[in-house]
């Protein structure tokens, strides 16, 4: 469901992070779908490319009247609470609102616990757990304002399969749903919902390619996953694209998992 045209003080405003070029191109596609959707969008990331993404979907959405000005891109570290300040202020400057908030930033230094130091601790918790706290807590208060917003985490369905290596990002996404469960229940009374989209492996052009490269790999993860796939970045899309709208008003505080049976309750 598309939202109808509308001046960018009217139409609904999305942040979404990690728009860079990393990831398998997740951040990429949730800002062009949530912009299909009709949103104006602030794309953000410390990857300066972010800019070439901006014009990309831009370019993609066609030139209705005023269409270019519904797009905007902020480059910075998301884990500084200075940086997200900045980004949030751009963003109302520009569009007058926040609506929806898309934490995707973030990425783990995936290795045995015993060979995680201080610096790689610190990489994951901040890519992961500081920056959908700073985000959350600088974007709150506008939607709390406005009785309205939606916030919607990438989370990891690691949490639920224990898969190897991933003990030190573990502890840094478990941090994200510990701060989604109480944020959901502290601002519910303000039709703000917050919610996480947990995929497991995303069939990415890079996964394709280990996959072949290492057969024993892809058998390994057929084993664990019934579908016997990994999830399309677009079935990701349609899950954050419907808890960001409006009718979406009566999920809050959930984990759902994008993970073909891996993990069942």
């Amino acid at each position: 469901m598309s939202e109808p045209l509308a001046s960018n003080a009217q139409r609904r405003t999305a942040i979404v992070t990690g728009v860079g070029r990393g990831i398998g191109g997740i951040g990429r596609a949730l800002a062009g779908r949530l912009a299909t959707d009709g949103l104006a969008v602030m794309m953000a990331d410390v990857d300066p490319r972010v800019a070439e993404v901006r014009e990309e979907i831009a370019a993609a959405q066609g030139g209705g009247a005023g269409e270019p000005d519904r797009f905007a891109s902020f480059v910075g570290d998301l884990s500084s609470e200075a940086a997200v300040r900045e980004l949030v202020a751009q963003t109302v400057t520009r569009f007058g609102r926040v609506d929806v908030l898309v934490n995707n930033a973030g990425s783990g230094v995936i290795r045995p616990f015993l060979e995680h130091d201080a610096e790689s601790f610190e990489a994951t918790l901040k890519r992961n757990l500081w920056t959908t706290l700073w985000c959350c807590h600088k974007v709150l208060p506008h939607m709390v304002a406005n009785n309205h917003g939606r916030i919607v985490n990438i989370g990891a369905d690691s949490l639920r399969t224990g898969i190897p290596r991933h003990a030190g990002y573990n502890a840094a996404k478990g941090g994200v749903i510990g701060l989604m469960v109480g944020l959901a229940k502290e601002f519910a009374g303000y039709d703000i919902t917050i919610n996480t989209v947990s995929p497991c492996v995303v069939n990415t052009e890079r996964y394709r390619s280990l996959t072949r490269e290492d057969p024993k790999l892809a058998a390994a993860f057929e084993q664990v996953v019934p579908k016997k796939r990994g999830v399309e970045i677009d079935e990701i899309c349609d899950m954050v694209s419907f808890l960001a709208r409006r009718e979406a008003a009566f999920i809050t505080g959930q984990d759902i998992s994008l993970n073909g049976g891996s993990a069942m309750p």
